[in-house]
């Protein structure tokens, strides 16, 4: 990293609750011909975006519905915006966009 980048309530966080989980799933309903049935490796190009309940970030958890491949991103950035999740630019990123580290 270029800079120290300043903890806001810093805390400890268990094994296993360190990362943020966001979770993408598929609807298979109706694609099989015969009822309770599934084609393998078939799916719809809509379903649910979860993110997880995690305690040590504060993450109540929550779950929005995608139509498209093309929304999947905006309903992740949703999700993180209702968790007041803040996304910083990682390496590759600041390749191509600015990075200020200081905080309002």
């Amino acid at each position: 990293m270029e800079g120290k980048i300043r903890a806001i309530g810093e805390r400890e966080a268990n094994q296993g609750q360190k990362m943020i989980e966001v979770k993408v799933c598929f609807f298979t309903d109706n694609i099989a011909t015969t009822k309770d049935k599934i084609e393998p490796r078939r799916a719809w190009g809509s379903g649910v975006v979860r993110i997880l309940r995690n305690p040590s970030h504060g993450i109540t958890g929550g779950s929005i519905h995608f139509e498209s491949l093309m929304d999947l991103t905006a309903k992740i950035e949703k999700l993180l915006i209702q968790q007041g999740i803040t996304i910083l630019p990682s390496d590759m990123m600041r390749k191509y966009m600015p990075y200020n580290n200081t905080r309002d």
